[in-house]
């Protein structure tokens, strides 16, 4: 079997192109055409045939008031049944076989729902409702595996972007096209029916187009047992403690947009007073903040996987359903209002700005922790955590509508509804950020690089993407830490001077990083040896070490030598067989800025006690070279690389 580089066509240079350059390329293209047909036809089969039987067609098993409950619920029941099953099935197949497999299923299943729809079959339409539940299930597990197979690292933000927002476009047309095909007279159903089938027909043609993907793991065995496999998936993703915990903040989001989703064609008859298409403004808002906020991730993160925008999209999505409750709660009674009536009163401007940040900042919330699960998933096991995540997706959906139910039966109206949930967001998002600090470290570095410095990183491609490597830098300011976190897309592990660790707040964060202090010898000789014993622990785990080698932060500006606690690290790592890469780093015009010593009071330099010396947003930089030969790694020829980058 080929491997996956020889069988995939070659990306172009990184830095040539952005997101939407992916969609004018054979390995993207087809693949996004393929998902975005998948999804309109999904959501213009269950739209059409829930206005059916709400609307025009009798089924005393399934009353009006029920049927998008019903409907709901046996689409998600195959996640739950096969979402283990398909993980699997994806691990061991190629790819692009899956892809033109469950396009053919989908072909079958919209012929017979065709046959449904002509002769008003609603029991034979609920059971292909089923069947596309399971062709989405084996879908979901190979269009999330796939991407990471095909996208460089910093390619793959901007291409999971424009999947979501392809994804959520294509719902919105098609349940906009279903809504109205079927209304169509006396051949509404027909127009539907074709409809189906030609969707279909057009996502097997953009399959046959996607390159092959091989297996990652082509000698496994399947599992037919859903309820073992979902168990042993579910352990599966546990073993990657930041991976589970960004799976449960993946299912959480689905949690907080099924509420709102759920709960559009209410709110928008009983709270806002309109009719139907001011139902389909609330889902077309809502589905173009998500597609933006998708979209701003590739820009606000520099084409990096960037992790602190999660903590950023929490804010927003709690910050703007609690301010949705507010701006929804005073709107005085009226007769029913049509879309343009709806849009000319300016009270309803801030409802719609509302629903569209917060779905903008779900975007940004969802589309990071989704690059960090394919990122930090080991590739032989990719899909079948991927499955976890649809399981445990659908466990959260289900949890949403039962709790919004019960909110109702309560006494809640829908803007309380908003509020509560808008409230249990901020709950649940400081808990997550908590258990997992690495979302909050990266948070404060996005920040912090983004509104307090203009950062300007060049060589960052020398950071390597897997493995142990030891960081070495000039020591700067305080914050040198903080701006190589936010340099990196991969989590790093410092040794500072202990005494950083009394600054107020930097010293909670640095703790929070997991960073390594050490004290010189002579002062204590304990600290000193269980520095480097944990320094040697994390090359062993493979990740990354940085060290500041001058020792303390520069008094005056300048490189000071370097002294010989990195060549000790070298040396323990030598001496248990691992040679990890050295690469050198320079920070620049960060001398005389708020967070480095200039400052002399009582004799000594201090810092951070004029905000403004500089003024805000003033530019520094990270020169990063490339990684260090062996034969080189003395620290006088380090001290001349990062001297040699200094000057660059």
């Amino acid at each position: 079997m080929n491997s996956t580089a020889e069988a995939l066509p070659a990306a172009p240079p990184e830095g040539e192109s952005n997101q939407f350059a992916l969609l004018g390329q054979r390995r993207f293209a087809p693949f996004f055409w393929t998902q975005f047909a998948g999804a309109a036809n999904d959501n213009l089969f269950k739209f059409a045939f829930t206005v059916l039987v709400t609307y025009q067609l009798q089924v005393g098993w399934m009353p009006p008031v029920l049927a998008g409950l019903v409907i709901g619920a046996v689409f998600i029941l195959p996640f739950l049944l096969f979402s283990a099953t398909s993980g699997q099935l994806t691990d061991k197949y190629d790819k692009t076989k899956m892809f033109r497999f469950v396009k053919n299923l989908e072909i079958v299943i919209m012929l017979i729902a065709a046959w449904g729809f002509l002769q008003a079959q609603a029991a034979v339409l609920l059971g292909c409702v089923f069947l596309m539940g399971l062709h989405s299930t084996l879908f979901g597990p190979v269009k999330y595996a796939y991407l990471p197979q095909v996208l460089g690292e910093r390619e793959l933000t901007g291409g999971n972007g424009v999947v979501e927002m392809g994804t959520f476009v294509a719902i919105l047309l098609g349940q906009l096209a279903g809504g109205l095909l079927i209304g169509v007279p006396e051949i509404g159903h027909v127009t539907v029916a074709v409809a189906c089938v030609m969707l279909a027909l057009l996502g097997r043609l953009a399959a046959q187009a996607i390159p092959p993907a091989p297996a990652t793991d082509p000698g496994l065995r399947i599992n037919w047992n859903p309820f073992s496999e979902t168990w042993r998936n579910l352990q599966l993703a546990r073993t990657n403690i930041v991976v589970f915990r960004s799976l449960l903040g993946i299912s959480w989001m689905w949690f907080f947009g099924a509420v709102f989703l759920s709960q559009f064609p209410s709110f928008a008859k009983e709270v806002l007073h309109g009719d139907e298409q001011v139902a389909s403004l609330l889902l077309a808002v809502f589905s173009v903040g998500i597609g933006i906020g998708s979209l701003l991730c590739e820009t606000l993160g520099r084409r990096q996987v960037e992790i602190g925008l999660v903590p950023l999209g929490a804010i927003g999505m709690s910050v703007f359903a609690i301010d949705l409750y507010f701006a929804s709660r005073g709107l005085p009674a009226s007769a029913e209002m049509g879309f343009r009536e709806f849009i000319g009163r300016p009270a309803h401007w801030r409802v719609m700005a509302d629903l569209g940040l917060l779905s903008l900042f779900a975007g940004l919330y969802s589309v990071p922790m989704y690059a960090l699960v394919q990122l930090r998933s080991q590739p032989t096991h990719r899909a079948r955590i991927i499955a976890a995540n649809n399981i445990l997706n659908s466990l959260f959906m289900i949890v949403s509508a039962v709790l919004a139910g019960a909110l109702l039966k309560a006494g809640f109206t829908i803007p309380q509804i908003f509020l509560f949930t808008g409230l249990v967001n901020a709950l649940v998002a400081i808990y997550i950020f908590l258990l997992v600090p690495e979302y909050l470290l990266r948070f404060v570095a996005w920040v912090l690089s983004r509104f307090v410095y203009r950062f300007d990183i060049q060589g960052g491609e020398h950071i390597p993407a897997a493995g142990p490597a030891v960081l070495v830098c000039n020591h700067v300011s305080f914050i040198d830490a903080v701006l190589l976190m936010a340099a990196s897309p991969r989590p790093i592990r410092f040794i500072m001077d202990r005494q950083i660790f009394a600054v107020p707040v930097l010293g909670w964060l640095f703790r929070l990083a997991k960073a390594i202090p050490i004290a010189p010898h002579k002062d204590d000789p304990a600290a000193y040896d269980a520095a480097f014993a944990e320094a040697a622990k994390v090359l062993r785990e493979g990740d990354l070490l940085a060290i500041f080698p001058e020792g303390q932060i520069t008094r005056d500006g300048s490189l000071q030598p370097f002294k010989g606690g990195v060549m000790k690290i070298l040396e323990e790592a030598h001496a248990e067989g691992i040679e990890p890469p050295v690469i050198p780093m320079a920070l620049t015009n960060l001398w005389g800025s708020y967070f480095s010593r200039i400052e002399q009071r009582g004799g000594r330099q201090v810092a951070m006690v004029h905000p403004f010396r500089r003024g805000a947003f003033s530019r520094v930089g990270l020169h990063v070279g490339s990684a260090m030969p062996a034969a080189d790694i003395q620290p006088e020829t380090m001290w001349q690389r990062v001297s040699g980058l200094l000057a660059t």
